[in-house]
């Protein structure tokens, strides 16, 4: 592989949103997409639920729109929100036409659909419980096609290469603005640092839900493209947001928590704590339907309450034969372990699964740096407000998708086919290596730090003890990212420092209790005027280091 490439487009991430861009673009333009492990490995490959779309009489625009907003809590974009929600067919058409096999009723052929907590009517269409897996599969497929796509696996973003730098490499931060010129990318098999130029270049890296302890996320979610975005100096949003997801598989054997899908309560799950109890409708109406922030919070009492390390999905109501139909991939990995689900109920906890903000973005994924756009999980365009709706992700990918696509057509044809960049790797003439031990320790310690003190339940003496820790261990990690050789390990480190600081501040930032932030200082105050989005810039971090 050669040191030095460019391209037309580059698109960092390899999950729907990448995947859906690069086959949106025009076959003709070249395409070089980057993905940070093989081609199977992303958060949408993990993606069990499905995909939320208006596509039944009995629903409409205005129900999805009403219930994404009530879902946000207030703090969602209408406009943006009615512009996704509107695409929701169309965008479900494309992935019908790039072969993938949502399931359909055998009797009329029409698509099936379930419902998910905080949804008023059936409108998530899937694929059995593995929806993530078949999309990215059937995309894969057809990329493969393009004659003018190049896909390199195994290689991390870096960081970006812009028109400003700062030599003397002690400031990590950019004023002013910007124009992306391409990126740095570090190949985990080969140890070489690569320098790709393009005239646009894509972030959809996803998100960073392994910087807690507990996360359904794949290992790699650690914010790679919102952290370097914010270097960069774009500005970031509503990091205080993440969502955790109510239901994750509790083992205490494995670091990795395995979803159990949301579509379970939806077809008859009832969530029970140690004594047997189903006690969801003691928090809400809704009881197990409600929305992810109150179940996660619910779930997080329960467990404090009682000492018990878990409550438990009761799926006993529903047939065995339906449950190995409709949820083979939960079925049979719940049955490696010792569980039958007709018969036993899934011990479950909540864990990191979403995260609302990242790079403040428009719906066609442009940003504050030139030639630089954001999509999927790693942008912010007020679509998921306080709280994401279920199943609202990947149809926001769809769209951010067709439209980032639609507008890089179009500016194609001032294309410039000779790329320059002065820009050079500066780290390396660094010789040493940093023991993995001490990448392993500092890791843990920062998801241990986000999980007690940043997580489902929050306050203000945990915020600033974790900020005061984080703020060290993100010192600390810049020098020795900075004096010491690099490798993938090393640059996870440093994004997932950075993300976990900046997610800190976004939550001191926000002193009310809303959506999927709950602050016990704060539990009954509600902003009268909130500001739709808690921004940090990497101006003023510049300004006053001590943020």
């Amino acid at each position: 592989m050669k040191p030095f490439l460019q391209t037309n487009v580059l698109i960092i991430g390899g999950g729907l949103a990448g995947l859906a861009c690069a086959l949106k673009i025009n076959p003709n333009i070249s395409v070089t997409l980057i993905t940070k492990g093989t081609l199977i490995e992303s958060n949408t490959y993990w993606a069990q639920g499905g995909i939320a779309a208006v596509l039944s009489q009995s629903d409409s625009y205005n129900k999805h729109i009403q219930d994404t907003l009530v879902s946000g809590a207030g703090l969602c974009n209408p406009t943006i929100a009615q512009q996704v929600i509107y695409q929701g067919p169309e965008r479900i058409q494309d992935l019908i036409k790039w072969g993938v096999p949502l399931d359909r009723d055998i009797n009329n052929n029409e698509l099936l659909l379930t419902r998910e907590g905080g949804h008023s009517k059936r409108r998530i269409t899937h694929v059995e419980d593995h929806t993530g897996r078949s999309i990215q599969n059937s995309l894969l497929s057809e990329l493969k096609k393009r004659p003018h796509t190049t896909i390199i696996e195994n290689s991390i973003l870096i960081d970006l290469i812009i028109n400003k730098q700062d030599s003397s490499n002690t400031s990590l931060f950019h004023l002013g603005p910007t124009q992306a010129l391409g990126v740095f990318i570090y190949n985990k098999k080969t140890s070489q640092v690569i320098r790709l130029l393009g005239n646009k270049i894509i972030l959809a890296t996803g998100g960073a839900g392994t910087i807690y302890k507990y996360s359904s996320n794949w290992p790699g979610a650690t914010g790679d493209g919102v952290a370097a975005a914010f270097r960069a100096g774009a500005r970031v949003a509503n990091l205080e947001f993440m969502q955790f997801h109510p239901t994750a598989l509790f083992n205490p054997l494995s670091s990795n928590s395995f979803l159990i899908s949301e579509a379970l309560r939806c077809e008859g799950g009832e969530l029970i704590n140690s004594q047997g109890e189903a006690f969801m409708k003691r928090y809400h109406p809704l009881g197990s339907l409600a929305h992810r922030d109150i179940v996660s919070r619910a779930i997080d009492q329960e467990i404090k309450h009682s000492g018990h390390k878990c409550v438990y999905l009761d799926m006993s109501p529903l047939k065995e034969d339906y449950l190995k139909k409709r949820f083979p991939t939960i079925f049979n990995h719940c049955l490696n372990l010792g569980i039958n689900i007709s018969h036993s109920p899934i011990p479950v906890v909540p864990a990191a699964h979403y995260l609302c903000g990242g790079v403040l973005a428009e719906l066609n994924g442009k940003t504050d740096i030139e030639n630089l756009f954001v999509i999927g999980e790693s942008s912010c365009t007020g679509l998921h407000g306080a709280n994401r709706l279920a199943s609202n992700s990947l149809l926001e990918c769809l769209v951010m998708a067709h439209e980032c696509a639609s507008s890089i057509n179009q500016a194609s044809k001032g294309f410039i086919n000779k790329l320059e960049s002065n820009v050079i790797w500066e780290n390396s003439s660094q010789t040493s290596s940093i023991e993995k031990v001490t990448i392993h320790h500092m890791w843990e310690e920062i998801r241990n730090i986000m999980w007690n003190y940043v997580g489902i339940m929050k306050s203000q003496k945990r915020l600033l003890l974790a900020q005061q820790r984080l703020s060290q261990i993100y010192k600390d990690v810049s020098k020795v990212y900075f004096n010491n050789l690099i490798d993938s390990d090393l640059i996870e480190l440093r994004n997932l420092s950075l993300m976990a600081y900046l997610s800190t501040l976004s939550a001191l930032k926000r002193k009310e209790s809303r959506g999927i932030h709950f602050n016990s200082d704060f539990p009954n105050k509600i902003e009268s005027n909130p500001p739709q989005n808690t921004i940090i810039w990497p101006g003023d971090w510049v300004r006053n280091p001590n943020l």
